[in-house]
């Protein structure tokens, strides 16, 4: 790889800690007891710091949703067949897919990002073309993608949080679509925490014990035939990742290193937060993490990037549906932060000391 093009080793931005102090000081002197509103403290706390700002706001959020198909499809690991990525794109595109409901209730902007299916793809108004190839190779049989595909899903990622900026974003929320993309989060997660997969792996869209188990099988015979050539989070991405799993650690990187906050999504999203975690030093000072998903190796993923979801509703559906679920939160803490009257302004007597 040519490092002069490696976009993705510069260090992220570091939050505004003065910034941070003085939204923490002006927790304190607000009509409530100090610390009464727990995380809601936190979060308007973390957004002025990122924000730079005494009054933090998410009204701009932006969605990127990437698609794209996986060869270990191929092995039996999904409960659909591959032919369902496609068809999705066109539900996405139509407003029909869970994340498009959230971003029209949210009134955020949404971009849907095809990066390569099996089936060939119709070309859609509402949908990016930036197609690598039919999906990746299979993993069972060699790296899911060439050294050239994996810095292209890096810089598909990059671009789409780039334009994300350059519209006034304040908050980006990366979601993932792609049929056995769960069996390539759970070979990454595995190689990237030194983890068995029986741990990490859980049913996807739908798999019985049966199928979990041939799921197990299939990883613990991919992560052995690649075990020396996992030498670093580059090639655990290139050799078991998908398309859209590394385009969503080349938008984190990019959001971290420009200083724009990232609400993550559930198992596969949290995975690829950890990567860019593993490839950009401090990028995980830039994420907050939307939901708890139902997929078993998530609190394993959070509890490496030490990372407190703020819903924990069952679900696993991806899409980016569990962050955007959570971006009223966001907005409610930063509400409360910049409208509560301080003890002096509703003179209101304060603690004593």
């Amino acid at each position: 790889m040519n490092v002069e093009h490696e976009f993705w080793r510069t260090p992220a931005a570091a939050p505004d800690a003065a910034w941070r102090e003085r939204a923490r000081a002006r927790q304190d002197e607000l009509t409530k007891p100090a610390g009464s509103l727990g995380r809601l403290e936190e979060l308007a706390i973390f957004m002025a710091a990122a924000q730079g700002c005494d009054r933090p706001a998410v009204e701009r959020v932006n969605i990127a949703v990437f698609v794209a198909d996986h060869g270990i499809a191929a092995a039996g690991v999904s409960a659909f067949p591959q032919a369902v990525t496609v068809q999705m794109i066109s539900n996405l595109a139509h407003g029909g897919a869970a994340i498009s409901v959230l971003a029209k209730q949210l009134a955020a902007d949404m971009e849907i990002i095809n990066l390569g299916t099996a089936v060939a793809a119709p070309a859609l108004v509402n949908v990016r073309d930036a197609v690598i190839a039919a999906g990746t190779a299979s993993f069972l049989h060699g790296p899911a993608m060439t050294a050239a595909q994996y810095r292209q899903a890096l810089a598909a990622g990059r671009d789409a949080a780039a334009r994300a900026q350059a519209a006034g974003c304040q908050l980006f929320i990366g979601g993932e679509v792609g049929i056995a993309n769960t069996t390539a989060a759970a070979a990454v997660a595995c190689a990237l925490l030194d983890e068995a997969p029986v741990r990490l792996a859980g049913p996807g869209t739908g798999l019985d014990r049966d199928g979990l188990q041939h799921k197990v099988d299939v990883l613990e015979q991919a992560l052995a035939q690649h075990r020396d050539a996992l030498v670093d989070a580059d090639a655990i991405l290139q050799y078991l990742g998908g398309f859209e799993i590394v385009a969503l650690t080349g938008a984190y990187v990019h959001c971290a290193q420009q200083g724009l906050p990232v609400l993550i999504d559930g198992y596969i999203s949290s995975i690829a937060a950890l990567a860019a975690a593993r490839l950009c030093a401090g990028a995980d000072h830039w994420f907050l993490y939307g939901h708890n998903s139902a997929e078993p190796g998530h609190a394993r993923v959070l509890a490496t990037l030490a990372g407190r979801p703020l819903l924990d509703l069952d679900m696993r559906l991806g899409e980016g549906s569990g962050a955007a679920t959570a971006v009223p939160l966001l907005r409610l803490a930063c509400a409360l932060h910049n409208d509560m009257a301080t003890f002096a302004e509703a003179e209101i007597a304060g603690r004593c000391d």
